[in-house]
C-alpha cells in the first residue's frame, strides 16, 4: 500500500536507513498517496528499488536477512542484528512468499501478538523491529537525548 511505504520512508530517514523496495510493489512510487503519508520527508529517503529477490541477492552480496513472518519460531528481541543486516517484510496482504522463509526460516522473526489477530499493520511492524535492531546496536549516530529547548516548562 502507498500510505504504508510512505510512512515507512519516513521511519528510514529518522533512523538513517536506507529502504530497499522489490518489486513487483502494485503501487508507483511517484504516487501522492506515498508523498501524503510520508510528509515532505519523501525527498529525503534513500531508497533502492530492485526488479525481484535475485536482484536484491546480487546486488547486495553476503547480505544477512532477518525475515518478519507470522510463522517464525523466534521472537524478533530474541536474536541479535548485526550493524549491516536487513530486515526483509511482505506485502501486509500476503506476507513474504513461503519459498523464501523456508530457504531463511533460521532467520525468521515475529512480533507477539494476543488472540486471534493475524498481523499488524505493516508500518508499525517495521518500527518495532527497525528500532530493536537499532536499540541492539546502541542507535549509533542518532540522537538519544531529546531537545529541551523545545520544552516550555511552567513553575
Amino acid at each position: 500500500m502507498p500510505a504504508n511505504t510512505g510512512n515507512i520512508g519516513r521511519t528510514c530517514v529518522a533512523t538513517n536507513t536506507r529502504l530497499h523496495l522489490i518489486e513487483p510493489l502494485g503501487f508507483k512510487l511517484n504516487e501522492r498517496a506515498i508523498k501524503r503519508a510520508g510528509l515532505d520527508y519523501w525527498d529525503k529517503v534513500d531508497v533502492m528499488v530492485y526488479c525481484n529477490f535475485e536482484d536484491f541477492l546480487e546486488r547486495n552480496p553476503g547480505a544477512r536477512i532477518y525475515m518478519a513472518t507470522t510463522k517464525a519460531r523466534k521472537v524478533y528481541a530474541e536474536v541479535s542484528y548485526e550493524p549491516d543486516c536487513y530486515l526483509m517484510f511482505g506485502k501486509e496482504s500476503a506476507g513474504i512468499p513461503e519459498e523464501l522463509l523456508v530457504e531463511y526460516q533460521d532467520t525468521c522473526v515475529r512480533i507477539p501478538m494476543w488472540g486471534d489477530i493475524r498481523s499488524l499493520n505493516l508500518s508499525n511492524a517495521v518500527s518495532v523491529v527497525l528500532y530493536e535492531a537499532l536499540r541492539q546496536n546502541g542507535f549509533e549516530k542518532m540522537t538519544a537525548m531529546g531537545d529541551l529547548r523545545r520544552l516550555s516548562w511552567k513553575e
